[in-house]
């Protein structure tokens, strides 16, 4: 194989990997769509990737990210990490709110915590890194819900929904009204929808190419993060966010 060739089919091969990363797996057929080649070229591109685990093959054909980025991702430096990116900022956040803080990542249909910062003068909270929780119930779910891919999304809220408290909105056309709002205005919350006086507002962390990689969210009890002190809350925590997301390489669009 020549030089171009190589580095043609290492460009393809990278274009592979980053397709079934944006559409959180894709089939052959939209792999070579994207990268408009035959479908026998991107064939043969996921079997050598296959051939490496860097991708795998679901039950029903789709293409995903394999374990073997696992391997090489754990090789990246420190600072490429989302958690010791966000934690710092997090740690910040939460002591000016004076509120719990958590970075939520999106995994099999539910939201994963990652990453908890307590603030020193409050009461210790229920420690949630580790824990999975449901996307139409919490902020954090909500806003990570909101920035899917119409059907990706619209397959998760086909539910039954669960119901945890009175304030619980199972109905999917009115949770799609409040994630468009949550869209335009950058921050979304939960008002005692998942525990009886609990209360939170998330915002989204983007990457470079500005993908929505995890919500952070501030939650505590209505008594003390009022939803009349949401607002006031999210410019702090927009700030973070988008804080962390310049740390990760994004850049915001000049306007102009």
């Amino acid at each position: 194989m020549t030089g171009s060739g190589a580095v043609q089919s290492v460009d393809r091969a990278v274009q592979v990997l980053e397709t079934i990363a944006s559409q959180d797996g894709a089939s052959v057929a939209a792999i070579a769509r994207a990268l408009e080649v035959h479908a026998s070229t991107a064939s043969r591109l996921v079997a050598s990737l296959e051939h490496h685990d860097l991708v795998e093959r679901s039950e029903d054909g789709t293409v995903q990210l394999g374990v073997g980025l696992l391997r090489l991702a754990s090789a990246a430096r420190p600072r490429r990490d989302l958690t010791a990116i966000a934690g710092p900022v997090c740690e910040a956040l939460a002591e000016q709110l004076g509120e719990t803080v958590n970075v939520a990542v999106l995994r099999g249909g539910v939201a994963v915590n990652l990453y908890q910062a307590q603030a020193r003068s409050t009461v210790a909270m229920h420690n949630w890194v580790g824990d999975r929780t449901v996307l139409h119930a919490t902020s954090s779910g909500k806003m990570l819900l909101a920035h899917l891919e119409p059907a990706q999304r619209r397959e998760l809220l086909r539910g039954p929904l669960e119901s945890f408290t009175a304030r619980t909105l199972t109905d999917p056309a009115a949770l799609e009204e409040q994630l468009a709002a949550a869209r335009e205005r950058g921050w979304t919350e939960a008002v005692g929808e998942y525990e009886e006086g609990l209360v939170a507002l998330a915002a989204p962390v983007r990457g470079p190419e500005g993908t929505v990689l995890a919500a952070v969210s501030a939650a505590g009890p209505a008594y003390r993060l009022s939803p009349q002190r949401l607002p006031e809350a999210s410019v702090a925590l927009r700030a973070a966010t988008e804080e962390i997301s310049r740390r990760l390489g994004h850049r915001t669009p000049d306007v102009g």
